[in-house]
């Protein structure tokens, strides 16, 4: 799950301070104008994702979608379906194929390839498609200490078609509840020892 913010300094303390979710640095993203922090959670996890030179985000699909968030301290901007078959998926929906990569902390580079990302941002019930290169260290399998070291993603809510986003993800079943109404992600749920929380625009943009 992608999570627009101003600041990646500010949402990261947002974050641990109000919700217990620790992140890791993650790094700038080559040829698109953002950077990140990873939330790790495991299987899954949440993307503090800002834009960091807005003349090199304009030229890129992906650095367009985080300008267009505008000034909001933290919302929700979009998710990620994983697989390990992405030209097969690029193959059956018509979607061009882009590659991705970031220098690591601790100096690796990690790649990625995506697929859809255009349409996900014209649309945000529906995800985009990532693939990450040959040994790539997989980012929600990071340390961090969260204030429930339990803490786990459990779902996502959307808004938009549910018809349309079962035939795009390939009748694959996914954790996500589709509401009716203009398309847009609208919240992810986490639950550790303590219960869930859920993270939508009210409780991120404060």
């Amino acid at each position: 799950m992608l999570i627009a913010v101003r600041d990646l300094a500010a949402a990261a303390r947002m974050m641990e301070e109000r919700h217990g979710l620790a992140s890791v640095e993650g790094g700038r993203h080559a040829g698109w104008g953002t950077a990140n922090r990873i939330v790790p959670l495991g299987s899954t996890y949440i993307e503090l994702i800002a834009v960091v030179d807005r003349d090199e985000a304009a030229s890129s699909a992906f650095g367009r979608w985080v300008a267009a968030a505008g000034d909001a301290s933290a919302m929700p901007l979009g998710w990620a379906v994983r697989t390990t078959g992405l030209d097969e998926v690029a193959g059956r929906l018509a979607l061009d194929v882009a590659g991705g990569s970031r220098a690591t902390a601790d100096g690796r580079l990690l790649t990625w390839r995506v697929a859809g990302v255009e349409d996900a941002a014209a649309d945000p019930s529906l995800p985009f498609f990532l693939e990450w290169g040959k040994d790539a260290p997989f980012p929600g399998r990071a340390s961090a200490a969260h204030r429930d070291p339990d803490v786990r993603m459990t779902g996502l809510r959307v808004r938009g078609d549910a018809d349309r986003l079962r035939a795009w993800v390939g009748g694959e079943a996914l954790p996500v509840a589709v509401d009716t109404g203009p398309p847009a992600l609208t919240s992810v749920a986490v639950r550790g020892t303590d219960g869930e929380l859920l993270l939508d625009a009210e409780r991120l943009d404060h």
